[in-house]
């Protein structure tokens, strides 16, 4: 990890994240190791440490939306636009949507998805963009959303998430996006 992406990191942060997050073998597949930040997003001192996290290092009027993915970073996308003081993006899983959509399909460690955005009502031509998501594995799911966002003519800010599992290549992945997590597994 380079020292840029560890300045995130706070002991508090990664205290709640450890005394909290559940770990789930073999789920959804076998082999792989669900990290299960539901329980953090769930205390409220965690709540506050991770959003604060994700909030470090953007300045309100730096950002024009805050984009969560499908689902745990719809609710810390929700709290980190309320703190920047702009609107939130819900980059949805395929079907969610009325057509019509704009769409990125991507492969995951444990099968295939497709992220959905809108293509009437929101107009994304040169906003910029802060993704925010729980956890980077593969980093799959997040390269396929700045993919989204590029499409759709937004420019992706960066990209900040509570929790990297190491050894996976999502860091490589997303070399060319700025990224911040606030902890690793």
């Amino acid at each position: 990890m380079t020292d840029s992406a560890m300045s995130a990191v706070s002991p508090a942060i990664s205290s709640a994240v450890e005394r909290l997050m559940r770990r789930v073998e073999d789920f959804p597949s076998a082999g792989v190791q669900f990290c299960d930040l539901t329980p953090v997003l769930a205390d409220p001192n965690g709540f506050d440490a991770v959003v604060t996290g994700l909030v470090a290092g953007h300045e309100v009027g730096s950002v024009d939306y805050v984009a969560g993915l499908d689902a745990r970073g719809f609710l810390l996308a929700g709290a980190v636009a309320v703190r920047l003081h702009t609107g939130v993006l819900a980059i949805r899983k395929a079907g969610k949507l009325p057509p019509p959509v704009h769409s990125r399909s991507y492969e995951l460690e444990y099968g295939a998805a497709t992220l959905e955005l809108p293509a009437d009502g929101l107009d994304l031509r040169g906003k910029r963009v802060l993704v925010v998501d729980d956890v980077l594995a593969t980093g799959g799911t997040l390269s396929a959303a700045v993919g989204l966002l590029d499409d759709c003519g937004a420019v992706v800010a960066g990209l900040s998430v509570v929790l990297e599992v190491p050894g996976l290549g999502g860091r490589d992945r997303l070399a060319a996006t700025p990224l911040t997590c606030l902890t690793v597994a």
